[in-house]
């Protein structure tokens, strides 16, 4: 599956490559947002949270699916150590080397697919969000959050929002006394107001999800 950028797409934007980028964009919404400013006082210094891009991260995020953090960090463990972490070696693997390792059978569906799908990861950089996650989305067992959040992080868009994230959305109901948790259509209406920083708005309501869930005894 080989990608060819298109010339009259949109631009891809800015590039959050540094603290200082977060920085940047953490001074923009606290001006343009007084809500973000007062989040931004209690939760500090927002982290730069950059990944790397390309397969391996993929397939990381399909091993960590409904399961624990630990669970997945152990599986993600033996797949590296058994040399699957590659297009090459999950097309090489058979069913009971992947069993091996702890994928279930609808995730060794998953990481077959995404070794077959051919994406040219390097044609990701320069694509625009919306035919990344076009593209990414187009594989069985990759998701919108999991499209977003690959944009979001390694890919490092700042201008990228996960609206279907449960955090995110109870963070935005504590900090913009809301009534209930925003659903995902309307969020994502929402966030339009903070671009071209929706990805630093993002990473503040994280950081204050964790000020909510101790203050309110969240888990």
């Amino acid at each position: 599956m080989t990608f060819v950028p298109n010339p009259d797409a949109a631009p891809i934007g800015r590039i959050i490559e540094s603290d200082a980028c977060v920085a940047e964009g953490a001074a923009w919404l606290a001006t343009r947002e007084p809500r973000f400013a007062a989040a931004l006082e209690q939760v500090g210094t927002l982290p730069l949270r950059r990944k790397p891009d390309g397969f391996a991260e993929l397939l990381s995020a399909i091993v960590s699916q409904q399961v624990s953090t630990a669970s997945a960090a152990a599986i993600w463990g033996r797949v590296q150590a058994a040399g699957l972490a590659s297009p090459a070696g999950i097309r090489a693997a058979t069913e009971d080397d992947l069993r091996a390792v702890g994928l279930s059978r609808p995730k060794m569906r998953y990481a077959r697919a995404l070794a077959e799908a051919g994406i040219d990861y390097a044609a990701l950089r320069i694509l625009p969000t919306e035919e990344v996650i076009a593209t990414l989305v187009a594989v069985p067992g990759i998701g919108v959050w999991t499209a977003e959040i690959y944009a979001m992080f390694s890919l490092g868009r700042a201008d990228v929002f996960a609206p279907g994230d449960l955090a995110l959305q109870e963070a935005a109901r504590a900090l913009f006394d809301l009534d209930e948790r925003p659903k995902e259509r309307a969020f994502r209406a929402m966030a339009e107001d903070w671009s071209p920083w929706r990805s630093v708005a993002a990473r503040t309501l994280w950081a204050y999800y964790r000020v909510v869930r101790n203050r309110e005894g969240i888990r």
